[in-house]
C-alpha cells in the first residue's frame, strides 16, 4: 500500500470537487441553471471518488494495517470534509438562486 499516494488522491479529488461546487454556484448566480447542475454533478462524482479512497484506507486499518497519522493524512481528511460540507452548502445556494431567478 502506498499511503502517500492514497492521501494525495483524496486531496486531488476533494480539491477538484470544491472547485466544481464553487463553479456551480457561479453558474447559478448567473442564472445558468443547466451549467450549474452539470458542474454540481461533476463535483459530486469527484467527491464520491475521494470518499471511495478514504473508504479504502478505513478498510485497510480495519484489516489490521497500521495507518500512521500524519499532517498529510489530516490535510487529506480536511479537504474531504470541507468538500462534503461545501456540497450541502452549494446545493442550498444553487436552489436559492434558481428560486430567486424564476
Amino acid at each position: 500500500m502506498d499511503l502517500e499516494k492514497m492521501i494525495f488522491t483524496i486531496i486531488s479529488y476533494s480539491g477538484d470537487a470544491k472547485n466544481l461546487f464553487m463553479e456551480a454556484i457561479k453558474y447559478a448566480k448567473n442564472n445558468d441553471n443547466d451549467q450549474a447542475e452539470i458542474c454540481f454533478k461533476r463535483a459530486g462524482d469527484k467527491l464520491y471518488q475521494a470518499h471511495l479512497k478514504q473508504t479504502e484506507l478505513i478498510k485497510l486499518e480495519n484489516n489490521g494495517e497500521k495507518i500512521e497519522n500524519s499532517i498529510l493524512l489530516t490535510h487529506g481528511q480536511d479537504h474531504l470534509m470541507t468538500a462534503s460540507l461545501l456540497k450541502d452548502l452549494a446545493r442550498e445556494i444553487i436552489d436559492l438562486h434558481q428560486k430567486l431567478n424564476n
